[in-house]
């Protein structure tokens, strides 16, 4: 734990670097160990990097985080744990280290993010109330930020109907922020918990928010956006979920409503599914087990398959998914064709598509 800590310390060395100095030297303690004439050869590290690494003073930090970690029951989930979200080992700029204190399995089958204004209307609290009501029959973990509006209405109307949800934090864990929002955080810690890559000390710097977008974005299987003004945080994160591959819902509002203007521009430019209720959600996701179920057995009894489908088929027999470099690589077609017959497959009911481009039968 020393070393996982520090290495997310030393200065210059991101989340990305971090990876590969792992990979390449095989442990966290092993960067640390490791020669300065080494590192400068891994590739794009160099010796301004290399010196850094080298030169840094991050251990006695990291000593004093594992003291404040293990008095508030604090776990660090390092990328290679099996308890890190895996869903944010497919995204490149994923943390390489999470603070989480709770009780939620981060690895459920369903997780949704729920984002929005933080000068939430009584609609967008509405909307957001009734949507996660609709789908508390899913044993799904909801996500958000813990900030005013809908990310406090998100996280308040899952506890309200059952669900577990975590708050994904922009500084330490030894704050709450906002303030107002400390008794529905304990609440949550129960219920669900609370994670951040910062460190204790770490406080609510306005760069850390956009940061802690890609965690919200990274770790769900979709982006729910109920009320977002034409540039704000919730855009950012349903940007940072399509480049990611997730998908995303919009709530669509009035064509006048400020806070109605990045929803109705995301679906507007198809960046978002227009979202009226849960069962959208459900039908979309794959995730109504009567329409699901139906439209699988009737797809699979009459739909006829080309030479090049039945080879994309039967490769993703008896697996429960595979990335499609995987499929590209042993399907011995071209990665366009792979696309388009994917697509295909989907199109028919014969194949899903799953966050990181993973595809499974149905």
């Amino acid at each position: 734990m020393l070393y996982k800590i520090a290495l997310s310390l030393i200065p210059l060395v991101g989340d990305i670097t971090a990876k590969k100095l792992v990979s390449y030297c095989g442990s966290p303690e092993a960067v640390f160990r490791e020669k300065k004439s080494n590192l400068s050869r891994i590739p794009n590290i160099g010796n301004v990097l290399a010196n850094s690494i080298v030169h840094q003073d991050v251990l006695k930090k990291a000593e004093k985080e594992i003291l404040f970690i293990e008095k508030n029951n604090i776990k660090v989930l390092f990328y290679t744990d099996n308890e890190y979200p895996h869903r944010l080992n497919h995204c490149i700029d994923s943390p390489i280290l999470l603070y989480y204190k709770g009780n939620a399995d981060l690895n459920i089958k369903k997780i949704i993010s729920v984002v929005g204004s933080r000068n939430a209307t009584s609609y967008g609290k509405e909307k957001c109330e009734e949507i996660i009501k609709g789908l508390s029959n899913q044993d799904i973990l909801i996500i958000s930020g813990l900030a005013y509006g809908i990310d406090a209405c998100a996280h308040k109307s899952s506890l309200d109907n059952g669900m577990k949800t975590v708050g994904i934090l922009g500084h330490g864990l030894d704050k709450i922020y906002p303030n107002q929002n400390r008794e529905l955080a304990k609440r949550m810690i129960e219920k669900g918990g609370l994670i951040t890559e910062f460190m204790s000390k770490t406080i609510p710097n306005r760069e850390n928010f956009p940061k802690r977008n890609r965690i919200i974005a990274g770790m769900s299987d979709a982006v729910i956006v109920v009320e977002a003004r034409k540039k704000s945080g919730a855009i950012i994160t349903a940007d940072i979920a399509n480049s990611y591959n997730r998908d995303v819902f919009a709530v669509p509002g009035r064509i006048n409503d400020a806070l109605s203007y990045g929803c109705n521009n995301l679906i507007k430019t198809n960046r978002a599914a227009l979202l009226q209720s849960a069962d959208d959600i459900k039908y979309i996701m794959g995730w109504d087990d009567n329409i699901k179920n139906n439209k699988s057995i009737q797809n699979k009894l009459f739909v006829e398959l080309n030479p090049q489908e039945k080879i994309i088929v039967e490769l993703l027999k008896g697996k429960s998914d595979c990335g499609i470099d995987w499929i590209y690589l042993n399907s011995k077609l071209s990665m366009s064709k792979v696309s388009a017959l994917l697509l295909n497959l989907e199109f028919k009911g014969i194949v899903k598509t799953l966050p990181g481009k993973r595809y499974k039968l149905l």
